[in-house]
């Protein structure tokens, strides 16, 4: 549609779709540059050897087991006062589900050298706080003696960063003795995305997902001992192939009895490739809506009782936005939203939490 709109346009065809199915790609004759994942840093080099001879480019190299994650760092992102770091890429997973393995790759890591580097760029244009990233960020340091916590410390050496945060993580990666080093990490923020997907062991199962709720909520106990003000949140998927309405209330009742303080609920969604694609039990469109309502309702519900937890506490926040009306905005440690009528963006600020209004707090 845009190329028959713009002619004259030179159109980009990137990402996880030409790295996992390079053959459509290539058919899609209406992209002038084809470039998968691992080949996107050679975007500029493709267009200005477009621009040279006008002929077509393709470039969609096959991940091999072993590479490594290469990266030029990033030193800035506009109109942020976070940065995010990726620190890991790939995933040997295979859960059912999912297409990533075969799009982004195996567990690779940048080494401990490069993520001081770049942290001390990042630090250098003001940055204070780090959001450690990766496709499975849990499995930093897979089949060596390092773990996750070997980065975390790297990054909290830097004297000039103050928070430290993590991105998704799986909750079978998490050990005890990984949770020992994180938490004399006083940087880290106390606050953990732990993949969850689904609350009924059948189903976790069926998805390739390697642990029991019963483990998953042993790590959720373990998590809030360690860390104060600890706050856990989620993803869960509704719909997965031969998920009955007594499965999916086995996930409502558990997200309950973990009481996470946000979820990202979704409806499964298939993905040509995968071993769930091909599964018989496919469930409705609309069954798949219903419960992703239904759900909804809970965490909602556990959202206001924590929310509202926090009136009278006194928290630190780190100011990220200015908003309408001299409104600012920002985020405690535990990723509690906050909105003040005073503030400076770029500072963290000693906040007393007022009253609760929609999804954020009110804080003084």
């Amino acid at each position: 549609h845009y190329k028959k709109k713009y002619p004259e346009s030179i159109v980009v065809l990137t990402g996880c779709m030409p790295q996992s199915f390079p053959e459509m790609a290539e058919k899609l004759i209406e992209a002038d540059i084809v470039l998968g994942n691992k080949n996107n840093k050679f975007l500029v080099s493709s267009l200005n050897q477009f621009f040279t001879n006008s002929c077509r480019v393709l470039n969609m190299e096959q991940h091999k087991s072993g590479e490594a994650l290469i990266s030029s760092g990033i030193s800035r992102f506009e109109e942020r006062t976070r940065a995010i770091l990726k620190i890991e890429d790939g995933c040997d997973r295979f859960c059912s589900y999912c297409i990533i393995p075969k799009a982004r790759g195996r567990v690779r890591w940048k080494p401990i050298e490069n993520i001081k580097a770049e942290v001390k760029a990042l630090t250098d244009n003001g940055y204070r706080e780090i959001v450690l990233v990766g496709i499975n960020l849990s499995a930093y340091g897979k089949g060596t003696d390092m773990c996750l916590a070997d980065a975390v410390f790297a990054v909290s050496e830097n004297p000039k960063v103050e928070r430290i945060r993590l991105g998704s993580l799986e909750p079978d990666h998490i050990t005890d003795e990984l949770i020992e080093k994180l938490a004399k990490c006083e940087k880290l923020c106390p606050q953990f995305h732990i993949s969850l997907q689904s609350g009924c062991n059948k189903i976790l199962k069926k998805m390739n997902r390697h642990y029991t709720s019963d483990e998953y909520f042993s790590l959720c106990q373990k998590l809030r001992k360690e860390f104060k003000d600890c706050t856990l949140t989620t993803d869960i998927m509704v719909g997965f192939p031969h998920e009955t309405e007594e499965d999916f209330e086995i996930t409502k009742a558990f997200a309950e009895k973990v009481g996470f303080e946000k979820i990202h609920i979704f409806p499964y969604s298939r993905r040509s490739g995968t071993v769930a694609d091909r599964m018989d039990g496919q469930i409705e469109k609309s069954v798949k809506a219903q419960r992703v309502n239904e759900l909804s309702i809970v965490a909602e519900k556990i959202r206001n009782e924590f929310l509202n937890a926090q009136i009278g506490k006194v928290l630190s926040v780190l100011i990220e936005e200015k908003q309408k009306n001299d409104v600012y905005f920002g985020y405690t440690p535990n990723y509690t939203p906050v909105k003040i009528t005073h503030g400076s963006v770029g500072e963290i600020q000693k906040i007393e939490i007022a009253k609760v209004q929609d999804d954020f707090c009110i804080g003084k």
